[in-house]
């Protein structure tokens, strides 16, 4: 891992992390999760604040740095985190190990993505939850095209693709997915298109 991404990379994923529109949804997203917890991406840890009534808390990240900051998240939480600092293909936890997964903002990030998925379904419980906001594929032809010529930018950047059509990715996983909200979002439509719901284990 290179300077940038140890030492850039964590700053502009943090500050853009704390944007209003991802404030404003995480008091509605994060409450929905319980039990044991495995949250991919956890980054600086600030969805922690949020959680209630969890039973444990697994927070998946690569990024040192990050999990550096995400640590001073849990200083006022009453549940026992656990810290993972590993890629999301390859999760250090045993199958069927976690009630809930919960990714914000962070499938467009994970170089292979589908790989990722199958690992997030293999922890999963039968009758556990998967839970997701994330940015994506327009609908609109037009914003496709910018989203595809702006992607390897963002990804250089902040490792970002805008371009994934992310309820695909997840029912091509082999989870069920029970609700599901796209719309865009404030900001720019080649970033704000979201998908936002609820999934089910599905069948092994």
């Amino acid at each position: 891992m290179g300077w940038y991404a140890r030492t850039l990379l964590p700053i502009i994923i943090d500050r853009g992390m704390r944007n209003s529109v991802m404030t404003e949804f995480r008091p509605k997203i994060v409450p929905l999760a319980s039990k044991v917890v495995l949250e991919v991406g956890i980054g600086s840890g600030l969805n922690i604040p949020y959680y209630r009534d969890i039973e444990r808390l697994y927070g998946l990240e690569p990024s040192a740095e990050l999990l550096a900051k995400a640590a001073l998240q849990t200083e006022a939480v009453r549940f026992p985190v656990d810290f993972l600092e590993a890629p999301a293909e390859a999760i250090p936890l045993a199958d069927d190990s976690v009630d809930t997964v919960l990714s914000s903002w962070t499938l467009c990030t994970i170089p292979d993505v589908r790989a990722a998925l199958k690992e997030m379904r293999r922890v999963l419980r039968p009758n556990g939850q998967f839970i997701f906001v994330e940015h994506g594929k327009s609908p609109e032809p037009n914003v496709q095209k910018w989203q595809e010529r702006l992607t390897p930018v963002l990804t250089a950047i902040a490792g970002c693709h805008v371009n994934r059509k992310v309820d695909d990715l997840i029912a091509e996983a082999g989870f069920e997915i029970a609700t599901l909200e796209t719309r865009y979002l404030k900001g720019p439509k080649f970033i704000s298109f979201h998908y936002i719901g609820q999934a089910g284990a599905g069948k092994p």
